[in-house]
């Protein structure tokens, strides 16, 4: 049999973990997590990471499986997520992967293109200027170095804007240069399945979840990763607000508003991101579960 990959994209806060463990169940399979910010071991509840529970209910992968303190960058998970792929298909013909960031799928399913070896220092160079300048400084430098990147990545993304200025500054050229449309060959066939819903719906569900943290001890959870906030892994939607908090640069409230407009940001971003592939079957996130799995047991007989 072919070997299959059912990835589920969508919106944050839209239930892609209740449908992948639901899924993984009917399969008797295991998931993959392709959510770069549940990796981490210290950010549990401000990344939405499956509970106790869920896990219990389905074999996870690369779910709180490395420190805030690790460098752990896209083409570490490419390298990682093929080699476990190649180790679950041993024993199953289906595996699930989940997670809502879109370069993190595309690196599983696609492969990323081979970009040039980054000088060290200006990585730590550039994390300072982003700590001292602000982002906005480094946008107008990548926007000088290479204005086809600053107007197609995620560029109000720290980690994106870095990682694009870095390969400019190391290797001379611009980071589009070595950007190509060539997809790597898979030992296994991609079924995509995405969840969405109507905006107003969606941008609702994202101020519940919210409020659901803040009620389970988010500002606790920031607390204590306050010394650490120059960590790229925490200039992310819900740890950078609160930390303003905790710095007297903001009241409770406003910051509590800012983490579901900009929240509400990344959905927006994260459908213009996956709208993209054409060949994705698109759901209501109440699709009932059977209608589902009808359709994806379809696609695999086509294949």
């Amino acid at each position: 049999m072919t070997k299959i990959l059912i990835s589920i994209v969508g919106p944050t806060a839209i239930g892609k973990t209740a449908l992948s463990i639901k899924l993984a169940n009917f399969f008797n399979t295991e998931i993959i997590s392709a959510d770069s910010r549940q990796f981490y071991q210290e950010m549990q509840i401000g990344t939405a990471a499956p509970t106790p529970t869920e896990l219990a209910a389905a074999t996870h992968h690369f779910i709180k499986h490395i420190s805030v303190d690790n460098y752990y960058n896209v083409g570490d998970f490419e390298k990682d997520a093929i080699s476990l792929l190649q180790e679950l298909y041993k024993k199953h013909d289906v595996v699930i992967m989940v997670g809502g960031s879109g370069l993190y799928v595309n690196a599983v399913t696609k492969g990323l293109d081979e970009l040039p070896k980054v000088d060290h220092e200006i990585r730590e160079t550039l994390n300072d200027r982003l700590q001292k300048d602000g982002l906005e400084a480094l946008q107008f430098q990548l926007k000088e170095l290479d204005l086809k990147a600053y107007n197609t990545i995620a560029i109000d993304n720290p980690q994106r804007v870095i990682r694009a200025l870095e390969v400019c500054l190391s290797s001379g050229k611009p980071y589009t240069s070595f950007l190509t449309s060539e997809d790597k060959k898979r030992n296994f066939k991609t079924i995509t399945v995405g969840l969405t819903a109507d905006r107003p719906i969606i941008y609702d569900r994202i101020n519940r979840r919210v409020d659901l943290m803040m009620d389970d001890g988010l500002m606790e959870e920031v607390e204590g990763l306050l010394p650490k906030k120059s960590l790229n892994a925490l200039k992310t939607v819900g740890y950078k607000e609160l930390f303003n908090v905790l710095e007297n640069q903001w009241d409770l409230e406003f910051a509590i508003q800012e983490i579901k407009k900009n929240s509400r940001r990344f959905a927006k971003r994260q459908l213009t991101w996956f709208k993209k592939n054409e060949e994705t079957i698109w759901f209501d996130y109440e699709t009932d579960i059977e209608l589902i799995i009808n359709t994806i047991n379809n696609k695999i007989n086509t294949l």
